[in-house]
């Protein structure tokens, strides 16, 4: 399983409306998003970076934008993959987000339910979508 979550197309289908995501390298990719904090709506020009990668167990999703005025965000993601007794495979995460600017201005109770509204949506459509690829490669 570890190694599909280097599939470009796979990562950019659970992307928060990407408007773009290109790899560089294997580990490394540069993307543009479009979110929308509470009143304040940025496109943020960035980096994302895999590293620390311990496959099959764990690795680790490094990112950070700029959104010109709307201020900036950089985060972490560290990512924990165990196998299960039955047969499936548990996905643990753990996020941590440092922003500025106009967004760091909104609140941190705010901030802090976006970023875990945008953690769970990713990792919820990351499952998703691996189980529709896992499925067309087993004919399920």
């Amino acid at each position: 399983m570890f190694h599909l979550r280097h599939a470009a197309s796979l990562r950019q289908r659970c992307e928060h409306r990407p408007k773009r995501l290109e790899k560089s390298t294997d580990t490394d990719m540069a993307a543009t998003v479009v979110l929308k904090i509470g009143p304040i709506k940025a496109r943020f020009e960035g980096s994302v970076q895999l590293c620390d990668l311990n496959p099959p167990f764990s690795y680790t999703i490094v990112g950070e934008g700029k959104g010109g005025v709307a201020g900036f965000a950089k985060g972490t993601a560290d990512v924990i993959l165990t196998e299960q007794a039955d047969g499936g495979t548990l996905l643990q995460y753990n996020v941590k987000v440092d922003i500025g600017g106009k967004i760091a201005q909104l609140g941190s109770r705010l901030i802090d339910s976006t970023a875990r509204k945008l953690s769970a949506q990713f990792f919820s459509k990351f499952v998703n979508s691996l189980e529709k690829s896992m499925s067309g490669l087993f004919g399920g």
